[in-house]
């Protein structure tokens, strides 16, 4: 579950990033589309500025509401925090000391 929130919660981002840049500031949003013709005899400037005014604030709804839910989702899952360096001390272990080689003894 909380896999297909975070994928969602991906997309919604992107695609509301990409609302926001198709946006222009002087009111012609989605005017340079299509070699300039193509989204204008689709809409006029005002219905493209309302078309992505109204996407952006869906998007934005559901930016908040995939944020929610991936907090309250992953609330309970607050796992004990450990020092790297407390990892690495226990994972190396020690050499053992190798012991002096017995001499061969002669036989009489």
């Amino acid at each position: 579950m909380g896999t297909v929130l975070l994928v969602i919660h991906l997309l919604v981002c992107i695609f509301l990033v990409a609302c926001i840049l198709m946006q222009r500031s002087t009111g012609g949003a989605l005017d340079g589309l299509g070699g300039g013709s193509g989204a204008s005899s689709f809409l006029s400037v005002r219905g493209t500025g309302n078309l992505l005014t109204r996407t952006t604030a869906i998007l934005a709804t559901m930016l908040f509401v995939t944020s929610i839910s991936l907090a309250l989702y992953y609330r309970g899952e607050a796992k004990p925090r450990e020092s790297l360096l407390d990892k690495a001390a226990a994972s190396q272990s020690v050499p053992a000391q190798p012991s002096a080689p017995e001499a061969p003894v002669a036989e009489k």
